[in-house]
């Protein structure tokens, strides 16, 4: 018999939770303060990674982290005064990003990416939604052809490791795919990745699902959640919600629910802009990698998306990265006007080992976590759903969860 269960969190991570919860004959319901897919879910590059087996780990190295220290690239800013309540969680990144520690951490996550694009594929049968991916993969761009040639070994390691397709790209190879770009000398294809045209309407076809199957979509405030019985409740616009479970998938205002839990972990914020632009379209997204940022071609234009800004997480918005970006992409394509009136902002919810939080919560019975995706929630969403809501109803699992554990931070 199904349980009761309540998902706090309606972007790619929470709706993928709730569809797979509903599978397996739970009574979920799906609770936000917006509607499905209107936060981090909604602003990213839309892409569906095979190839992103290796998680951003800190830069390391004096030359890399004096650039950042000195926001002297386009693909990290900071806010100064974050920083004091960033060091430790930051100190421990860089621990982790460490080789010897990073090697071990990066395997843990690819055997998540290795089901990323299955996954999807799954929830897409169900769900519809196929009309806005295209398969055609992405293409990491270079200018210098040392680079390029650099960028080759490593996707050649990768494709042998990790068994990611890759093609190289010479400049005619890459004009050939995208006669729209200037100035490179090249760069790697990767061709088994999908990109999705509007990640917002993805996440809004599978919670559509959701809903057409039975299951509730509901408004309300999460950091309300509070102990009840032998359950929990919520305050929501209907009133008060009950279950006897209930997953946290709040991205990155999971911190504000779980800290008054009791729970210290290790997570912090990337911040990210985007803006939309009228210009000549891409047939693929196309990153230039020696600035940070990302063209991938929407529905609604061509999105410009940053790298990383640490900040708090209602700080003021800083489009600093997106000022500097948008007069380099002038020079790479016809970008054309700006559609949106304003930068988009959101936040990636990250981990000090660069690993999601997937499983019960240690102190507390019928509370379970699914958070801290930093870049890829969007990929692994129902990848990590599944492996979530099989460890719920005590199925076999497609991969050891232990290394995704919360209780590997409460040693």
């Amino acid at each position: 018999m199904g349980k009761t269960v309540i998902v706090l969190g309606a972007g790619m991570v929470g709706v993928s939770t709730a569809v797979h919860l509903q599978m397996r004959g739970d009574q979920v319901v799906l609770l936000d303060r917006r509607s499905p897919g209107r936060e981090t879910s909604y602003g990213n590059a839309g892409l569906i990674q095979s190839e992103a087996v290796q998680p951003y780990g800190f830069p390391l190295g004096f030359a890399p982290f004096w650039k950042v220290v000195r926001k002297a690239g386009v693909d990290v800013n900071y806010h100064l005064n974050a920083l004091p309540g960033l060091a430790a969680v930051l100190a421990q990144y860089r621990h982790n990003s460490a080789p010897q520690r990073y090697a071990p951490i990066a395997l843990e996550f690819s055997r998540l990416v290795a089901h990323a694009i299955a996954a999807h594929q799954e929830l897409i049968t169900l769900a519809g939604g196929q009309n806005l991916v295209s398969q055609h993969g992405w293409i990491k761009a270079f200018r210098s052809p040392s680079d390029v040639a650099a960028q080759v070994l490593k996707a050649q390691l990768l494709e042998r490791e990790f068994g990611v397709p890759h093609q190289p790209l010479d400049a005619a190879a890459l004009a050939q795919l995208e006669p729209q770009l200037r100035g490179f000398s090249g760069g790697v294809h990767w061709t088994e990745p999908w990109a999705v045209n509007n990640p917002g309407a993805l996440v809004q076809q599978y919670s559509r699902y959701f809903v057409q199957q039975g299951g509730k979509l509901v408004q309300g405030d999460a950091l309300s959640l509070r102990a009840q019985g032998a359950g929990w409740e919520v305050q929501s616009q209907e009133g008060a919600l009950s279950a006897e479970q209930v997953v946290v998938a709040l991205g990155p205002w999971t911190p504000e629910l779980t800290r008054p839990l009791g729970y210290r972990l290790p997570l912090f914020i990337k911040r990210g802009y985007h803006m939309h632009y009228q210009g000549a379209p891409l047939r693929r997204p196309v990153h230039d990698a020696d600035n940070g940022f990302m063209l991938a071609p929407m529905q609604r234009g061509l999105r410009l998306t940053t790298g990383a800004e640490f900040a708090r997480l209602r700080s003021p918005a800083t489009p600093v990265q997106l000022v500097k970006a948008e007069a380099i992409a002038r020079h790479m394509v016809d970008l054309g006007p700006a559609v949106d009136e304003q930068p988009w902002l959101g936040a990636r919810p990250c981990t000090a080992d660069m690993k999601p939080v997937i499983g019960a919560a240690p102190k507390h019975k019928g509370l379970w976590f699914h958070f801290g995706h930093a870049h890829q929630g969007f990929t692994l969403g129902p990848a990590t759903a599944k492996l979530l809501a099989q460890l719920m109803h005590g199925e076999g699992t497609y991969v050891d969860p232990k290394s995704y554990s919360p209780e590997r931070f409460m040693r």
